[in-house]
């Protein structure tokens, strides 16, 4: 009887061993198993998406011959990355001019702004810049600083937004001595759709004073006139007008260009 009783008590165990959930150790492993692969999932996203990067080439120039023979031509490009913390945008330009067979402009500049969280309407953001100009006789001018960002208009014709920041400048000129300041900067920039997005005025300025000298001034302005010819390419005539109050003594202070040509790529 008590080996009847013991043989029961063991086949009741055993049935209860086999119908129970699983153990503790399967659990385990099977949350492991989903952790892992959620950790591949994610590894497979890539680093940058292809849809937030948005990249233009544009060419302008202007000739004239005759009395006065002068040739332009101006290199542009625009790149972008709107991430959702981070965003990228550099404008790089090449300007190459002659008058009367005698070289007047090769100036290059290169730029970065770095954005957090630029989608917000209020945002940081900071920048740096490398400039050398044959035109004002600028070896190299190094700008680096960091400030604060509006969105004032987003709409579906028209955005406009206002930054304002606090750079530290140094100019390297071939003839007078290296200038090194302290500037607010105040930049005004804006897109606008006209006819149904056959028409596009985009405008940039810059407002920028020394803070230890306010008669230490210099700004900058493009307005850009556009016309889509297709999804890819646009014509294009741009107005820019520059001013430095402090330039060698050989060079003017006040510098304007009108020019016209095409630009390529993804972005509007």
């Amino acid at each position: 009887m008590k080996q009847l009783r013991f043989l029961t008590t063991l086949f009741v165990l055993l049935l209860a061993l086999v119908l129970s959930p699983a153990p503790p150790l399967r659990a385990q492993q099977a949350v492991a198993d989903s952790i892992a692969a959620a950790d591949k999932a994610r590894q497979r996203r890539p680093f940058i998406i292809a849809d937030s990067l948005h990249y233009r080439l544009a060419g302008d120039g202007s000739f004239s011959r005759g009395n006065v023979n002068r040739s332009l031509a101006v290199l542009r490009a625009e790149v972008t990355y709107d991430g959702p913390v981070v965003s990228l945008a550099t404008h790089p330009r090449f300007t190459y001019g002659e008058q009367n067979g005698m070289l007047a402009e090769r100036d290059l500049y290169v730029d970065l702004f770095v954005d957090l969280y630029k989608k917000r309407k209020v945002y940081t953001f900071g920048l740096g810049t490398l400039e050398t100009s044959n035109l004002r006789g600028i070896r190299l001018r190094q700008l680096a600083g960091a400030g604060v960002g509006w969105r004032l208009v987003e709409t579906g014709r028209n955005q406009v937004s206002l930054t304002n920041a606090v750079i530290y400048e140094s100019t390297n000129f071939r003839e007078r001595a290296t200038l090194s300041t302290l500037r607010n900067s105040t930049r005004l920039k804006g897109r606008h759709s006209f006819l149904a997005d056959k028409v596009r005025l985009t405008h940039l300025t810059f407002l920028q004073p020394s803070l230890y000298d306010f008669s230490n001034l210099r700004w900058s302005t493009i307005i850009s006139l556009e016309m889509p010819l297709s999804k890819w390419a646009t014509f294009r005539t741009s107005f820019e007008n520059t001013f430095e109050s402090v330039v060698e003594a050989t060079r003017k202070r006040n510098d304007s260009r009108l020019t016209v040509g095409f630009s390529v790529g993804n972005k509007k």
